[in-house]
């Protein structure tokens, strides 16, 4: 069940996490996110299935937080072909046996953006469940609102006119100090 504040609410969502056999000699195994589970426990890289050499890890389990301000990004997910959200892994190189650490899950994809843009992490998209998929839309429609396009107007101020060449005001100045110095005020 969402956890609520006023002016976010939260849920626990567990990350589900494939490891498969890897298609060239150099990587021995292919590391997927391919579920998220709503409402989970507190995990750490628990077996959930073993077939043949696919295996399925609840590798941790994560907050996803909504706020108000983000309901732009939220709604524009919702209205893709398939409505994900993202996982953010990091490599970790000591433990070989799960060598990725669940970072964050998040429902935005301007989030998701900028992890991806730093190249530090690797963000996994995953499809968003029913339960979550009701749980945003609830969300959205409750704290979304649209906001009305204004087309800026300019100044009637006149920018074109000429300069003075005087420059600031305050210095005594009889020419354009805009202009090259001679070559007498040079050697001064």
């Amino acid at each position: 069940m969402p956890f609520t504040t006023p002016d976010q609410q939260q849920m626990p969502v567990g990350v589900v996490i494939r490891r498969s056999p890897g298609v060239t000699r150099w990587a021995k195994w292919a590391w997927r996110a391919t579920d998220v589970m709503p409402g989970a426990a507190p995990a750490d890289w628990k077996v959930l299935l073993q077939d043949g050499k696919e295996t399925l890890f609840h590798a941790a389990t994560r907050t996803v937080r909504l706020y108000p301000s983000d309901t732009e990004a939220y709604a524009h997910e919702l209205q893709t072909r398939e409505p994900s959200v993202y996982v953010i892994l990091r490599r970790v190189d000591d433990r070989p046996e799960a060598p990725l650490d669940v970072t964050m899950v998040t429902a935005s994809p301007y989030e998701a953006q900028d992890y991806a843009d730093s190249g530090e992490e690797l963000v996994e998209k995953v499809a968003m469940p029913a339960a979550l998929l009701t749980w945003i839309t609830d969300f959205v429609d409750q704290h979304h609102t649209e906001d009305a396009f204004i087309k800026r107007r300019r100044d009637r101020q006149q920018i074109d006119g000429s300069q003075d060449g005087i420059g600031d005001r305050r210095i005594a100045q009889t020419t354009d100090v805009y202009r090259a110095p001679t070559r007498h005020e040079a050697a001064e």
